[in-house]
């Protein structure tokens, strides 16, 4: 990827504006990761806690690039037959019964054992070529001619052994294949790779990467965000309900709202033709924010508190 074909992300300001045309609105660090990373073509490894953008950041700069977003969900187990390549082992079978039918015309003439064994190697190399390659997420996003996004979602489930098969495609962009050699990108992709921090992440392949942390927004720019996604909303309501999420989130519950839920929230509010923050319809819409019963009863018991400070009475 050169900056000439992508003027989007010549600069921080360009990045923050791009994204803000499309709905993202990032802060000026996350811009800045972005923008160093396209420019040092070195991955980044964005952490924060659940709901925070982070997978939105990886579609959110393949949609302002306008190139293909190539996703990996990470899972325990994961192995390069499910993230790299595998054969297309239908099509190698077929292949080698075409090969037997016609094992008679390709080795007519031989002269000997040797010759024969000959003849069959040359046919034994088309057997694993690029024409047998299955390509998975990772190669696949190697062999786009202008470029892709590559997002390895969640790395932070997967095993320390997938780790070590990501360290030679994110330091070189290639891969060795052993019956084929070493694959280079067509064009080296732009790679985003997310964690939850429910396990280290391994030093060698945090040193290959630009590290981002995006904690959850200030009020002011979580504000930003809703009039961004769910601008027919009333500023002071949208002030409340943000201010709201903001004193649910210092609570001990097992699962605080994410950004994603905030926007749910205001846009069931609007539904329902809400002017301000009221207690009944606030424990009404509560599961919209919040997914499990013990934190809704946490809520419900500082409901009349939580929607002080909300309100600013």
């Amino acid at each position: 990827m050169r900056i000439d074909d992508f003027p989007q992300l010549a600069s921080i300001e360009a990045i923050q504006q791009g994204f803000e045309s499309i709905g993202y609105i990032c802060s000026e660090s996350i811009a800045t990761a972005v923008y160093l990373a396209f420019q040092l073509r070195k991955p980044i490894l964005v952490e924060g806690p659940p709901g925070v953008g982070k997978t939105e950041l990886a579609k959110t700069t393949a949609s302002v690039l306008d190139v293909p977003l190539v996703r990996l969900q990470c899972y325990e187990g994961l192995d390069e037959s499910k993230a790299l390549y595998e054969w297309k082992y239908s099509k190698q079978l077929l292949y080698t019964q075409v090969l037997k039918e016609k094992l008679g015309d390709l080795l007519h003439g031989a002269h000997d054992l040797a010759e024969s064994v000959e003849r069959l190697h040359q046919f034994g190399d088309i057997f694993y070529s690029e024409e047998f390659l299955e390509p998975r997420p990772l190669l696949h996003a190697m062999q786009h001619e202008q470029g892709a996004v590559l997002l390895i979602d969640e790395v932070d489930k997967s095993d320390y052994e997938f780790e070590a098969l990501l360290l030679e495609i994110l330091s070189d962009y290639q891969v060795s294949i052993p019956e084929i050699g070493t694959v280079k990108a067509r064009t080296a992709p732009m790679v985003f790779l997310t964690s939850n921090n429910t396990r280290d992440i391994s030093d060698a392949l945090k040193r290959r990467c630009l590290h981002l942390y995006i904690p959850f927004p200030s009020v002011e720019l979580e504000e930003r965000i809703v009039r961004s996604r769910v601008p027919d909303i009333d500023a002071e309501l949208r002030h409340q309900l943000v201010a709201f999420v903001h004193a649910l989130r210092e609570l001990d519950l097992k699962k605080v709202p994410a950004i994603s839920e905030t926007i749910d929230w205001a846009r069931s509010l609007l539904l329902l033709h809400a002017g301000k923050l009221e207690a009944d319809l606030v424990r009404d819409t509560l599961n919209v924010l919040l997914k499990f019963e013990d934190d809704m009863e946490t809520a419900g018991a500082q409901l009349p508190s939580l929607l002080r400070e909300a309100r600013g009475d």
